[in-house]
């Protein structure tokens, strides 16, 4: 870690959107944007997308959140989770909207000092990709 980075513990409530709250954190922390560095906890009737999909899924019930990564830009979010049911089965994904916390999700960001995080479109890819630059 780099002097002058910035850290931000989190714990998200019962009942908050997982997405949402930590865009409303990230947008207030880090408007230069920040990384989300580790997440854990659980959740509702979580929702993913999964790979080489367009729209989420839904499981019903309670899930662990197991693992949760990404990027939070004033420009857009793109956050990865992992997430096991009551089987122990693993599912992983992309993190959409509607995802409730279920006990509480407890998250780290950080805000690398001198750096600034946004998205641009990709040629390549078709989607927003994420654009990092030293400096303001």
């Amino acid at each position: 870690m780099a002097d002058g980075d910035a850290f931000l513990p989190l714990r998200l409530p019962p009942g908050a959107d997982l997405r949402r709250a930590l865009e409303a954190e990230a947008a207030a922390f880090a408007p230069e944007g920040c990384f989300v560095v580790s997440g854990i906890g659980s959740l509702r009737d979580p929702r993913l997308r999964l790979a080489g999909r367009n729209e989420a899924d839904a499981w019903p019930g309670d899930f662990e959140l197991l693992t949760l990564a990404g990027t939070l830009t004033a420009d857009g979010a793109h956050l990865h989770m992992s997430i096991a049911g009551p089987d122990g089965a693993v599912l992983g994904g992309h993190v959409v909207e509607g995802n409730a916390v279920r006990t509480t999700v407890e998250v780290l960001l950080c805000r690398p000092a001198g750096w600034t995080l946004s998205r641009t479109a990709d040629a390549a890819t078709g989607y927003a990709e994420l654009h990092v630059r030293c400096g303001s």
